[in-house]
């Protein structure tokens, strides 16, 4: 199976190369065989774009015979809102919007991704309300968030 997720990881990078715009945020394979992907783009990605990497996937690994008599299920899909974020790429498309951050040690922030660098999040975050609303920006290493979600807000 471990071979298996390393030539299917190897086909993907090589589809999601043609278009450099998308990336993989997580690959995994459950024992049932169930091989799961999430893909997401600089620009969010659509499910047509899901469908293509899907059929062409999909026949790479029935070429390849991975799994016995075609004893597998594929799933390609983009992270939904309540998956947390993983990489770099998804803190910088998500600039300007609310983030509930969980730390390593279990306490959480909310504000508003400002900004990203290869190793930090500035977060503006507001505390109070009205008028003794104090507004600060705190620059939070990416290495003490145990998980990010974005926080969807009308």
């Amino acid at each position: 199976m471990e071979l298996a997720l390393v030539q299917i990881q190897n086909y993907l990078d090589t589809l999601l190369a043609e278009s450099p715009e998308y990336f993989c945020v997580n690959l995994k394979i459950k024992p049932t065989n169930n091989i799961k992907i999430f893909l997401d783009g600089d620009m969010g990605i659509t499910i047509e774009k899901c469908v293509q990497i899907n059929r062409k996937l999909y026949k790479f690994i029935e070429e390849n015979g991975f799994y016995a008599e075609g004893d597998f299920s594929l799933e390609i899909s983009s992270p939904g809102v309540d998956e947390p974020l993983k990489l770099t790429r998804q803190y910088q498309k998500n600039i300007g919007r609310f983030l509930e951050i969980t730390f390593n040690d279990d306490t959480q922030k909310e504000g508003q991704l400002i900004d990203i660098t290869e190793t930090d999040i500035i977060l503006e975050i507001t505390e109070g309300k009205g008028k003794k609303a104090i507004i600060e920006q705190q620059t939070i290493s990416l290495e003490t968030i145990k998980k990010a979600i974005v926080q969807i807000r009308f």
